[in-house]
């Protein structure tokens, strides 16, 4: 048995739920080293990020899935909702700490939504990914059928404007988001260059 029939043999045996948790774990961890001061001198800030980072990295897991099956064999497809839905839980933790902790105020928020360009691509990032947790589930993909999929594809787009949120929230050009910005766009180039390339391999 290879490598790649190995990591497929055990993804099929592990529980989803396993996944659930352990990507949960980290939330009241921060949280608790953000309380206790683990996380330095401005706990708030600190949090926000990792909550804002868990996110994107998880949306890049996500992005994974299809190309790692396509190229490499591998088939995670199991993990995609998981990773989905987790993302999305970090975004509402990331919201949470800067809305309730940092601004403290509703007429602040808003504000800060308008006017900073960086804020106003993270809520619509955020606004996207509403309709995709909450068809998440196995009854939506039946009821929906084929829109489904149409759907979901926005997440395509979320993670675009994550990253480019990313860009813009630290000043200056600095190459740790350059890089998630990169890893995005790559992931989706793969799920789109096999396609025409199949297209155009087709008999006239």
């Amino acid at each position: 048995m290879g490598v790649r029939d190995a990591i497929n043999g055990g993804a099929r045996k592990l529980p989803t739920w396993l996944v659930y948790l352990g990507l949960a774990v980290p939330a009241p961890w921060l949280f608790y080293l953000g309380a206790t001061g683990g996380l330095g001198v401005e706990p708030i800030a600190a949090l926000e990020h990792e909550y804002g980072a868990l996110a994107l990295k998880l949306l890049i897991a996500g992005l994974c899935i299809t190309p790692l099956r396509r190229h490499v064999g591998l088939n995670l497809l199991k993990f995609r909702r998981a990773l989905g839905l987790m993302a999305f839980f970090y975004v509402v933790l990331h919201l949470g700490v800067w809305a309730i902790l940092d601004v403290q105020s509703l007429g602040r928020v808003w504000a800060d939504i308008v006017k900073r360009p960086y804020i106003t691509i993270g809520m619509a990032a955020f606004v996207l990914m509403l309709p995709l947790a909450a068809t998440s589930y196995n009854a939506a993909v039946r009821w929906l059928g084929r829109r489904w999929v149409t759907l979901h594809r926005l997440t395509y787009l979320v993670a675009i404007l994550a990253g480019v949120h990313f860009i813009w929230l630290r000043k200056g050009l600095q190459l740790e988001p350059l890089i998630y910005m990169g890893v995005i766009l790559a992931l989706l180039a793969l799920r789109v260059v096999p396609r025409r390339a199949q297209r155009r391999n087709q008999p006239a």
